[in-house]
């Protein structure tokens, strides 16, 4: 009993995050999601009491994707910044493959300042990302220069962090993933030479690569015959 349950909220925060990617927070019902889901709307209300702790459920499941990628890359052995690098292709990737990270993004934009708070996806991105850079740092892999204090740390971290953000930007345009892959390599051929040391950015690979991050049993309990 408590397995189907389990399976039932599974499916609905899937047809949760489907419906808020594709028609945003506003424009999804919670009757919608519930016949997305397959299941009736007292079914529904048993697991969320309202579409704003649907919609938390949502952002919990992408920041617990986010999580446990940048854990197990952290466990890979990779250097902090190819991991950062293999976490961008992890998110152009993921924006395809599992619709709680897009839909995360687009909660989080349409309800910024909605009394109650909650998670921040956005925030959660920007804050992998920025740490992970944090890291190279400290680990001595970037140009002299972007020391913790000082202009060049703040242009760099800058300059990735809007260009990580640009990804879910391009993948809302509905830009197909083998493009947006490509995209993301050549942000990266073009970032690295300005952040590591003259010579030093042949030393890491700009595209995806078979990683922990490309792991995607982690989604199958939300794919296929596992809803």
């Amino acid at each position: 009993m408590q397995e189907r349950s389990e399976r039932t909220r599974r499916r609905l925060v899937r047809a949760g995050a489907e419906m808020f990617r594709r028609n945003g927070y506003e424009r999804s019902t919670l009757g919608d999601i519930a016949r997305t889901a397959g299941v009736t709307k007292g079914a529904l209300y048993f697991h969320f009491a309202s579409k704003d702790e649907l919609a938390e459920a949502v952002q919990q499941r992408g920041a617990a994707l986010l999580g446990e990628t940048v854990r197990d890359l952290a466990a890979s052995g990779a250097s902090p910044l190819q991991a950062l690098v293999d976490l961008t292709h992890w998110l152009a990737r993921t924006l395809h493959d599992d619709p709680a990270v897009p839909a995360s993004f687009r909660i989080t934009v349409e309800c910024t300042g909605r009394e109650g708070g909650g998670t921040d996806f956005r925030r959660a991105w920007l804050a992998a990302v920025c740490a992970l850079l944090r890291r190279a740092r400290d680990a001595g892999e970037l140009r002299a220069g972007t020391g913790p204090y000082g202009a060049g740390w703040d242009r760099a971290e800058s300059l990735v962090a809007a260009a990580a953000c640009g990804i879910e930007a391009m993948a809302a345009t509905g830009m197909p993933y083998e493009e947006l892959g490509r995209r993301v390599a050549a942000m990266w051929e073009l970032l690295l030479p300005a952040l590591v040391p003259a010579g030093a950015a042949a030393r890491y690979r700009t595209g995806p690569g078979a990683s922990p991050a490309d792991d995607t049993r982690r989604l199958s309990p939300y794919l296929g015959s596992a809803i």
